[in-house]
């Protein structure tokens, strides 16, 4: 029942992800993305690692994935979908990062000793995946990346008001249209004629 339960939620967490990329509209690539997040906790619970599953669907699927929704909605372009640029230096470039990703992650999963693992798969590490443990990880052998995460959460954050700012063409509270002038001025001119002689603009001549 086990490989059936991973075999599910490897299929659909390589199956959001391929979602992610290479869905054009942005919306339905966050619900791809939100769907890898969700079948990758299932994976965590395989590990024994309910804390962090739970904190996949709480934080990552729910209120993450719904700032991420929030932003694309706001920032627009929903029905237009993601405009790409295509060109011979653009796909050779593309091409070199997939083969550098892929040399990283065969570096990554050559080195975790995967012949030695049996039947029965890795042993049982009391301790991990609680919370504790988590937070010891983090804010001692992981604090630099902690940190460098946390500040690309920042920038993430103050790009998206700023791309919102240009995209949506919010205009300087300064300014006003000619129109808008237009009227202001027409009411000031109608407040002028029923008001007193220093609100019309001193006295008039008779």
């Amino acid at each position: 029942m086990a490989e059936v339960f991973f075999f599910l939620a490897a299929i659909g967490a390589v199956g959001g992800a391929l979602g992610t990329v290479m869905l054009r509209d942005a919306f339905y690539s966050v619900l791809a993305l939100v769907t890898h997040l969700i079948f990758l906790a299932m994976l965590f619970l395989l590990l024994r690692a309910e804390f962090v599953a739970a904190a996949q669907v709480i934080v990552y699927a729910g209120a993450v994935m719904v700032l991420y929704v929030f932003v694309v909605g706001y920032v627009g372009g929903l029905e237009a979908g993601l405009a790409g640029r295509s060109g011979p230096a653009l796909r050779v470039i593309s091409v070199l990062f997939a083969l550098v990703l892929f040399v990283e992650l065969a570096i990554a999963l050559i080195g975790t000793g995967l012949e030695a693992l049996d039947s029965e798969g890795a042993p049982y590490v009391p301790g991990f995946g609680e919370p504790s443990r988590i937070g010891e990880l983090f804010l001692t052998e992981y604090l630099v990346a902690f940190e460098v995460a946390s500040l690309l959460l920042l920038v993430a954050a103050v790009g998206a008001v700023i791309l919102a700012r240009r995209r949506s063409g919010l205009a300087d509270p300064r300014e006003i249209s000619f129109t808008d002038f237009m009227k202001r001025d027409e009411l000031t001119k109608g407040e002028g004629d029923t008001g007193t002689m220093i609100e019309a603009g001193g006295p008039r001549d008779i």
